[in-house]
């Protein structure tokens, strides 16, 4: 009151967002979760964190796989599909297949985090895993020995894990590119601290990191740069304003960005930029440079936890960047797209046949897996968007389990990776060597396993999309990978062992788990596929 007048002036009232908690679920628990794990870190006795950590770890990510079941059985894969949040998380059939299939290769590749088995310290009193003592000690100081002498174990993984899977499951899910950013990060920076953290070969381990993180900052500037031209480019960092600017139909100009709202250069320089962050994510090439070293370096587990989850999350966004926001482009993106499948496919398939090293032979393989899914990408068709799911979940499984069966492969250093040491690894241990060669075979494509019924689906997408040429490439890419598949296989059964050669470790059934559920899902998918490939394609329907 001034001077005896009341002003009316209307008051406007701020509106609270509307945040369905429901829907959002799964990403609730699995972060709810890891916040708990750093509170047990602080406060829970150094000799119990171990178990609460692996038990909690465990029940969120089941109780997040059993909140996206249920969104699916409440029709939110299909009929009733909407935007969450705000606008920033689309929750439809893509988002929950894809969430569903990191949350359980999340949940398998756990169990290989948390054995204990495999190698004993050399002072026989201690069990240890896969991780450093105490991860902030120089490599060979004496806080390390000490450390080690006292039986620690970092369990700090396990929270970092749960980070990692939250921004995994949010990224697919993205429905701005604001969204999109924060979530690449939020499953990027603890994927960063997990690669360096390995018991054995510390000083490859944090290489690999410091390469990783280096790389990843590079095309994470990449991809923010690429945002903020979209948003000058059409005003909004929405996904379907941007795709309506793109179409035209825009009507409202924003006066303040009327110079530059509409203009192609900045949505072509825009979306190749944020294309690049992606292809950096899946491996592919020509940004492919960090997957070898980060493979080899990081700890085996971490390197099976990446090499799936990572893919699926990553390839999730690509399809729905290129679906839903860039449509009207597609005459742009795909002659680019054609080339990068291209090199992608013949670059791994190549590179594969000259390495040493299982692990990195591993990772030249995942390389071309990433120019065969994106050949269904290329298919712009409903059927592209399926085979895809169908694929990534296949492949995925099949990675936990290969990368698992290497753990258990060691010598007096640790795990033995070089392929002169597989040699005879048959006649040793028949049973570990049948299984990897199940999941090479599976990696080759070869009929019955789920590797042939994913690469059928993705080629056959793409030829009727128009994409025929790529799929010849694509079948010469697999013929090229099928000999260094089968060499490997030739190594372990028909080559006589080395006197001094390693030893099977005799896994706990935690790795044991995480091996037959991988053979499993492979045999399955590949003798008995429709169930899963109808799944894939109600699925694949992305709400706008």
């Amino acid at each position: 009151m001034a001077g005896g007048v009341t002003s009316t002036a209307p008051v406007e009232k701020f509106k609270a967002p509307v945040i369905e908690y429901t829907q959002l679920a799964p990403v609730l628990i699995v972060i709810g979760v890891a916040v708990v794990g750093v509170l047990v870190e602080a406060f829970v006795p150094r000799r119990a964190r171990y178990y609460t950590q692996v038990f909690l770890t465990v029940v969120a990510l089941a109780a997040a796989f059993a909140a996206v079941v249920g969104l699916a059985a409440g029709g939110y894969g299909t009929t009733k599909a909407h935007i969450a949040a705000m606008g920033a998380i689309a929750i439809d059939g893509p988002t929950l297949f894809l969430q569903g299939t990191i949350l359980l290769t999340s949940l398998v590749a756990v169990f290989t985090f948390a054995e204990r088995r495999l190698d004993p310290a050399a002072h026989g009193k201690h069990v240890v895993d896969s991780f450093a003592a105490q991860a902030a000690s120089v490599p060979g100081s004496d806080s390390e020995k000490a450390a080690v002498r006292a039986g620690f174990t970092t369990t700090e993984v396990f929270p970092l894990v749960l980070f990692s899977v939250a921004g995994m499951l949010v990224f697919p899910a993205a429905n701005d590119l604001l969204t999109l950013f924060v979530a690449l990060e939020v499953f990027s920076l603890p994927l960063y601290l997990l690669c360096a953290v390995a018991r054995r070969k510390r000083l490859m381990s944090q290489e690999a990191a410091v390469k990783y993180f280096l790389l990843g900052a590079f095309s994470s500037a990449f991809l923010l740069f690429g945002i903020a031209l979209l948003y000058g480019y059409a005003g909004s960092v929405s996904y379907a304003t941007i795709a309506n600017v793109v179409n035209g139909s825009v009507t409202q100009i924003d006066p303040a960005l009327a110079d530059t709202m509409g203009n192609d250069a900045l949505l072509l320089i825009g979306g190749a930029m944020i294309l690049t962050g992606l292809l950096f994510k899946v491996g592919a090439v020509p940004f492919h440079m960090w997957t070898p070293d980060v493979y080899q370096g990081a700890p085996t587990p971490v390197t099976g936890f990446m090499a799936a989850a990572t893919k699926v999350a990553a390839f999730g966004a690509l399809l729905r960047l290129l679906y839903v926001v860039l449509p009207g482009l597609a005459w742009d993106w795909r002659p680019v797209m054609w080339a990068v499948a291209i090199i992608t496919m013949l670059g791994g398939a190549i590179v594969a046949i000259t390495q040493t090293d299982i692990k990195r032979l591993l990772a030249y393989s995942s390389i071309a897996h990433a120019g065969f899914i994106l050949a269904g990408v290329i298919a712009t068709t409903p059927d592209g968007i399926s085979s895809v799911l169908f694929y990534l979940g296949a492949y995925s499984f099949v990675t936990v389990g290969a990368f698992a069966v290497v753990t258990l492969v060691r010598d007096a250093g640790g795990e033995a990776t070089h392929l002169s040491k597989w040699a005879g690894l048959g006649r040793r241990s028949p049973l570990v060597a049948a299984v990897f060669a199940v999941f090479l075979l599976a990696f080759a494509g070869i009929p019955l396993t789920s590797g042939f019924s994913g690469k059928f689906a993705v080629f056959k997408a793409a030829a009727d999309g128009g994409a025929g040429g790529l799929v010849v490439v694509g079948v010469i890419s697999s013929a090229i990978a099928a000999f260094f598949y089968i060499r490997v296989i030739v190594l372990m059964f028909f080559s006589e062992p080395k006197a001094d050669g390693p030893t099977v470790a005799v896994p706990s059934p935690l790795t044991m788990t995480t091996i037959a559920v991988g053979v499993a899902v492979t045999l399955v998918l590949g003798l008995a596929p429709q169930y899963f490939l109808d799944l894939a394609s109600q699925a694949g329907v992305f709400v706008r």
